[in-house]
């Protein structure tokens, strides 16, 4: 099983209720593919650092079985940075910097090792290069799965729109799903959203788990109760 992974490879400063990290290593492409090595070990990378981006996290990544052919490293540049700030609640948090650097004119090129993938996630990129990233591939994965979010809806609605029509999953939170469908209902949002395009649609609900949409079938996987919780990025 072979699966490529689009997006950032980053530095994040997160603080929440109950704690600060700096710098420490983030990006959506990081996560997925360490993520997914517990389960194979044909894992791909489309990224761009900058010359600052710690060599023994990229030995680490390689160790885990990621081919990193595809990670573009800019001298003299620096990596992707973000920090926020989350509130009480751990749900709704505040962006404090956003420092775009080397992703700034990112233009993703596949080598041609990875043209060809079962599984492709797409990270939250600007959905021009989501697009550009799926017609570079020499024939269609069997699940292709994107993340966004409402910035693009409010910038990109119709690239947007371009690229859910090409695949199969979306993955967004509930805020976003009510947007990007104009329904208050998230059984209603997710059906407006299915004749866009994705087969399958996952609504985040930070601490209160994900729901699963397809067709008329919904799974609600809850999250884990925890006494305290210090970082809720990405749930």
């Amino acid at each position: 099983m072979s699966l490529l992974a689009v997006g950032t490879v980053a530095f994040d400063d997160i603080e929440t209720p109950f704690g600060r990290a700096e710098m420490v290593v983030g990006g959506a492409a990081t996560y997925i593919t360490l993520a997914a090595s517990y389960f194979t070990k044909d894992l791909r990378i489309v990224s761009v650092i900058g010359d600052d981006f710690p060599r023994e996290e990229l030995d680490y990544l390689r160790s885990r079985g990621v081919d990193l052919a595809g990670l573009q490293v800019k001298e003299g540049e620096r990596s992707f940075f973000w920090s926020g700030r989350y509130h009480n609640n751990l749900n709704d948090r505040d962006t404090l910097d956003t420092q775009l650097n080397v992703l700034g004119d990112f233009d993703p090129v596949l080598p041609e090792s990875y043209k060809q993938v079962d599984y492709l996630m797409l990270g939250n990129l600007t959905p021009s290069i989501q697009k550009k990233v799926i017609q570079q591939l020499s024939s269609r994965p069997k699940l292709i799965a994107l993340d966004t979010m409402n910035f693009w809806m409010n910038t990109a609605m119709e690239s947007l729109l371009e690229v859910l029509r090409m695949i199969d999953v979306l993955v967004i939170n509930d805020e976003e799903a009510r947007q990007l469908s104009g329904e208050h209902s998230l059984v209603k949002a997710a059906e407006a959203i299915h004749h866009m395009g994705p087969k399958y649609l996952i609504i985040k609900k930070g601490e209160h788990g994900a729901l699963l949409f397809e067709g008329g079938n919904i799974f609600f996987a809850p999250a884990l109760p925890l006494a305290e919780v210090f970082d809720p990025t990405g749930a």
